[in-house]
Order: structure tokens, then C-alpha cells, then sequence
């Protein structure tokens, strides 16, 4: 793959929730992947769909509310792995799981989860990562039929199958996170997941004891129906990506469905929603 990258590094002040809304302001025009730090977001699109006045449709950066500059380059994807390895910081969950990269020291925890940092890692919530392994690591998910949704490298499906589950659907429509979720399930030794490319059309007559959905509030808004329609009876969802001040739309779109919030985990300002049909 030799595509080339349009990178743009955004500073964010007030970093929270501005850098939210500009992450799903890009990806609503074509943005493919977000890494976030202490001053902002960097974000990457294709050169094929970039032009120059793409960012005047991007309302938060003419909000007075908060200051918000950027400069791009080009970059082409060769280079991204490079990026990552100084951007990802392994991640270590109640002393009990390690989600960590090759080159990182094995902590020899309980759980060992080993990915090749790649683009396809999403926005780089942490927060959001940790806090559904810990939902993960309090329910019994043997022999469920778990759906991981919007899933990035594939961390949370293959934790699910170290605790038993199976079968495991991994599904995200990003052509990277496709492929290293392929190459992680494999790196894992994982035999009950099946990764797809594509969306929640994917998801047409099926059927999940567990679904885990660690995406944009955006797109877990639009897609609600659909998950709660996946969902078999007494099943559960799992939900993060947002910040604490959605709890109240999320919620809202939830129950109607006739879910039932169980637990909230925070985790700086982030949240992971546990819900039960």
C-alpha cells in the first residue's frame, strides 16, 4: 500500500470536549485516523480525497468557545509505524492484563495481549480501551457470541476470546484496521474471531449475547437500532467513546429500547456504559 496522507496537526484549547467534535466533524468528511495528545489531535487523510478548502465545512473551528489552530504536510504511510511506536504507551488494566506492543517488556500478567501499533488503532483512547477490559474482565463471556464494533486493532475481541468467548465477530470499516486486526488476531493465536470490513449493514439478521462498541458518540447514535436489534435477550452492551457529559444522550437512545444501564466506569472524564436487554 503506497497511498499517500494528508497529516494535520491540530492544537486544541480547551482540549476537552473540543477535540471530541473535531474528531467527528473529520470523520464525517473523510478523515481515516486520529492520534490525540497532551495538546491535541493529529489526524490523516488520503491525498486522493483531500482539497484545499476542506476544513471551511468544519463548524468548531469558527467557535469562539474555543482556540483551535493546525498545520499539514504531507506523509506517506511507510512512516506511520514509526509514528506509533512513539505514541503508544503499553496499557496495563487492574494488575491483570497487558495490552502492549512487540517491543514492549512482557509484564507476565494474567492476560497478555500483544498488537503491532499501526494507523488502524483508531483515535488512541486509552481511557476507553481500558475501561471496557475492565467491563470484559467482570463478565462471564464463555461460550457467548460476542460482536466487537468499530474495533480498531482487534484488543477487545481477542481479550474476549483469552476469557472464552466464541464465536467472536471483529468488524470496522477502516481498510487498516481491517487488515491489523487480521494480523493481531493471528500475532494472539485467536481460532473464534472472524474479522470483517464494512459497517453496521453488516449486521443485517444476526444475533449477540455481547456486543462491545468503542466508537465516536456520532456514529452510536445513528447505529443504536441496529445494535439493540443484535442484541439477544438478557444480552449485554457495551458502550464507550464519549465523555461524561453524553451519558445523557446516550442513555436516552439506549433505554427506549428497553436496555438497562447496570455500569458506569470513569476514567478521566471518559466513561464505558454497561448495559443489559
Amino acid at each position: 500500500m503506497d497511498n499517500i496522507y494528508i497529516e494535520y496537526i491540530f492544537e486544541v484549547t480547551p482540549k476537552e470536549p473540543a477535540t471530541e467534535i473535531l474528531i467527528a466533524e473529520l470523520g464525517e468528511i473523510g478523515f481515516e485516523s486520529f492520534v490525540e495528545n497532551e495538546n491535541g489531535v493529529t489526524a490523516y487523510i488520503q491525498k486522493n480525497d483531500w482539497k484545499e478548502n476542506l476544513l471551511d465545512a468544519v463548524f468548531i473551528l469558527k467557535s469562539a468557545a474555543f482556540s483551535i489552530s493546525f498545520q499539514h504536510n504531507e506523509i506517506a504511510q511507510t512512516n506511520w509505524n514509526a509514528e506509533w511506536e512513539k505514541n503508544f504507551n503499553q496499557i496495563q488494566v487492574d494488575d491483570l492484563v497487558s495490552i502492549r506492543a512487540p517491543f514492549h517488556v512482557n509484564p507476565n500478567l494474567k492476560y497478555d495481549i500483544v498488537i503491532e501499533p499501526k494507523m488502524s488503532f483508531g483515535t488512541g483512547h486509552h481511557e476507553t480501551t481500558h475501561m471496557m477490559v475492565q467491563h470484559l474482565l467482570n463478565l462471564d463471556v464463555a461460550n457467548k457470541k460476542v460482536l466487537d464494533m468499530g474495533c480498531g486493532t482487534g484488543i477487545l475481541a481477542i481479550f474476549a476470546e483469552m476469557k472464552g468467548a466464541n464465536p467472536i465477530d471483529a468488524i470496522d470499516i477502516d481498510a487498516w484496521c481491517y487488515e491489523n486486526s487480521l494480523e493481531n488476531v493471528q500475532r494472539n493465536n485467536c481460532k473464534n474471531i472472524t474479522v470483517y470490513e464494512g459497517d453496521s449493514s453488516l449486521l443485517m439478521d444476526k444475533k449477540y449475547d455481547i456486543i462491545i462498541a468503542n466508537i465516536n458518540r456520532n456514529i452510536l447514535l445513528s447505529d443504536m437500532n441496529i445494535y439493540t436489534n443484535c442484541l439477544n435477550e438478557n444480552g449485554v452492551l457495551l458502550l464507550s467513546g464519549f465523555y461524561k457529559e453524553d451519558i445523557s444522550i446516550i442513555d436516552a437512545a439506549v433505554s427506549k429500547h428497553g436496555l438497562t444501564l447496570n455500569k458506569t466506569i470513569n476514567r478521566n472524564n471518559w466513561v464505558a456504559l454497561q448495559y443489559q436487554k
